[in-house]
């Protein structure tokens, strides 16, 4: 179902959104592509409940995809299970392969091999259900990291063409937002967690400082 879309599509849909508020830019996903072409997948991580409250209250009927590594915190599941109930959410875990994963326990992967970890873990699993869609939303911010202050609001990744509502709200306005909504902080951001991963490859830390600590790698693969 993945489609290679031309640059010239790209930049117009670019133009067209970037104008947009974020209620607006979902609405208008819902116009211009077919909801059964759109893929959604949630971390529930830092401050989640942003995204998943934009899209809960246009499309209560979105699938969302929590890639479940099998290394997250139990607070994250904690936070994923009452945002859940909060919004009624429609979430499907996805899992990596058993003997894959159990391999990445019994050789501490993340230590040697992070890539690989992260690619058997995270990328693997979902690029088998990626490639049903022709859209993928995602809720990346340009503030986070300078990988992501390099984005557009539409990226074409390989054969699916990538989505940030998100991607010019700061972190301020983010925070006033949940705020303003009453929304939920993830358990671990009182306690100087901003950016929220694996247990064994997360630390406290501003932004995406506490991710990979001591690592070049800033980016677990699924967006690159």
């Amino acid at each position: 179902m993945n489609i290679q879309r031309e640059a010239s599509d790209i930049d117009e849909l670019n133009s067209k959104y970037n104008k947009l508020s974020v209620y607006k830019r979902v609405e208008q996903l819902y116009l211009d592509f077919d909801a059964k072409d759109i893929m959604l997948t949630s971390s529930f991580a830092a401050t989640s409940a942003f995204l998943l409250k934009v899209i809960s209250d246009i499309n209560k009927e979105q699938p969302i995809y929590f890639i479940n590594t099998g290394y997250h915190f139990k607070e994250t599941i904690i936070y994923k299970n009452y945002l859940e109930q909060l919004y009624e959410l429609k979430i499907i875990d996805v899992n990596p392969n058993k003997n894959d994963f159990e391999e990445t326990q019994k050789t501490e992967m993340w230590k040697s091999a992070p890539n690989k970890c992260c690619d058997i873990n995270k990328v693997e699993p979902l690029r088998l259900i990626q490639k049903e869609y022709k859209v993928w939303i995602s809720g990346l911010m340009r503030w986070q990291s300078d990988f992501r202050n390099s984005l557009n609001i539409f990226e074409q990744r390989e054969t699916i063409l990538k989505f940030y509502p998100l991607l010019d709200i700061d972190y301020i306005e983010r925070d006033n937002f949940i705020k303003e909504h009453h929304l939920p902080f993830h358990p671990l951001k009182s306690k100087g967690y901003s950016s929220i991963g694996c247990t064994h490859c997360t630390l406290p830390g501003e932004n995406r400082t506490g991710r990979w600590n001591n690592s070049p790698k800033t980016e677990c693969g699924l967006h690159l």
